[in-house]
Order: C-alpha cells, then structure tokens, then sequence
C-alpha cells in the first residue's frame, strides 16, 4: 500500500513483493540500466548474429538439380555376310555394264604389238562394241602374227590381266643367251617333265618359251623326242620367233634363223 507522506510525495511500501521473486521457475526479465547523462544507448544486437556459447548455424546447401540419363545410341543392325560367289559375280556385272557405256581406261591401245599366252605375238587391230551373252562390252580385237587368219578378242576391262607388251631389242638379247644354259632332260620322271614344259609354253614368259625350245632340241639330238613333244618344239619355236621379230623389228623367218645360230650345235662322234 502506498502512503502519502507529508511532502505529498508516494513511495513504495516495504512489503510490497519484488519482481524478481513473482512466481517461482519464472524467467527473470532483463532489467536494461538507464543511460548516464551524455552516454549513447547500447545498439541492440544484430538480429542474424549467434548467441555467444551457442553453435553457429550451418549454411544451407542447396540440392543440385538431377542429370537427365543420356540416351543410348541405337544398336547397328547386323550386316548380313555376302557368299563369295555372289560378290565376283556382282563385279562382273558391274565391269561389264561400265564397258559397255563407257571406255575403259587402259595402257593398250589399237595398233600395239603385244603377246597373248596361249597364241604369241599379235597385233591389236581394233576395239568394238559388241552383245554377248545380253550384256554389252568392249572388245579388243587382236590378230596373232603366226596365223593372220586367227583373230582373238578380249575385254577391254580385262585385256590388262590377259596379254603383255613385247619385249624390247635388250631384253631379245637376254633370251637368246638362254641357249647358252645347261638343258634340262626328263630323267625318270617322264611325265613330271611333260607337265613342266606345258605349264611353260602357257606361262606367257618368252624366257620360259626359250627354255622350251632348248631343252627339247638338246633331247631331240640325244636320243629323239615323242611326236607329242616334237609338236610342242614346234610351238615352241613358233612362238619364240614371232615376238623376237616383233622386238628385233625383222622378219618371223629371219628370227629363226637367229634361233638356230644360237643352239648349241651337236657333237659330231669321234672316229
């Protein structure tokens, strides 16, 4: 209760309770002392700064947004194997339908002198375009020197694979030194030699021809020769001469000569 002094001035009882000790377990609030005269007021502390003694809080992380999965490629289709056979014959198809159109770009040309393998030296004479068989292609025609009354044709698109340029005047040189070599004989082997010899006549290589002819004149003087060799020799001595003309530049028969002075001569028996 509060009096009413003399002066007229109020003060507080001695009884009255203190707030400090209103309701037990209750916080206590803060008493903020009053500012001397010509003092500035305490700044309230900033709101985001932590307590002391208390742990700071920890940043907030943010969450990566997730990748879209990448995409797979699409599997290759398998490619089916092609036979063999099928792929050559498809070549040959197109090789034939490009000549037939068009000219083949070859080292050939009409007028040349060149050596087929199985007839010798010939001379191509011209190219044409004619259908055989349905399909159309380019042709060379070439007339073989030993017989002008054989004329043989062969694809423009294969010519490079089938005959060969004759040799030059050096090279004609080379094969008649070939003479000059020990001859080879049969030996036992009779029909292993016979083979030999016709894989040579058709091998296309003069210096193997020139071979030919020296190993069957030397069995032919020795001890005679089967008449199926003596037409091999024959061949043989046919197609040797008629590319040395067309080398040396001289006449077939003139190349047989040159052939028969290069053989070695036989030994006359002694008496």
């Amino acid at each position: 209760m509060a009096r009413m002094s003399e002066t007229g001035s109020v003060t507080a009882a001695a009884d009255a309770p203190s707030p400090d000790k209103e309701g037990s377990g209750s916080e206590k609030a803060p008493v903020r002392k009053s500012a001397k005269a010509g003092e500035k007021p305490a700044a309230d502390p900033a709101p985001d700064a932590a307590p002391s003694g208390t742990d700071a809080k920890a940043p907030e992380v943010k969450a990566e947004p997730k990748k879209a999965p990448a995409k797979k490629a699409p599997a290759r289709p398998r490619s089916r194997k092609v036979p063999a056979k099928r792929v050559r014959a498809r070549k040959r198809a197109g090789s034939a339908k490009s000549s037939g159109g068009k000219k083949k770009q070859t080292s050939f040309r009409v007028g040349d002198k060149v050596v087929h393998p199985h007839h010798g030296a010939a001379e191509i004479i011209k190219r044409a375009k004619l259908d055989l068989a349905g399909e159309p292609r380019q042709y060379f025609e070439l007339e073989i020197a030993t017989e002008s009354s054989l004329k043989v044709l062969i694809p423009v698109d294969t010519i490079d694979e089938t005959i060969r340029p004759v040799i030059t005047k050096t090279a004609a040189a080379k094969v008649l030194l070939k003479f000059k070599e020990d001859p080879q004989d049969s030996g036992a082997n009779w029909s292993r030699w016979y083979k030999v010899l016709n894989e040579k006549m058709t091998s296309g290589d003069i210096f193997q021809v020139a071979e030919v002819v020296r190993d069957l004149t030397h069995a032919q003087l020795v001890k005679g020769i089967s008449p199926a060799l003596k037409r091999m020799l024959s061949k043989a001595r046919t197609t040797l001469s008629s590319e040395l003309a067309f080398a040396l530049r001289i006449t077939p028969d003139q190349a047989l000569e040159r052939i028969d002075r290069a053989l070695p001569k036989p030994e006359e028996p002694e008496e």
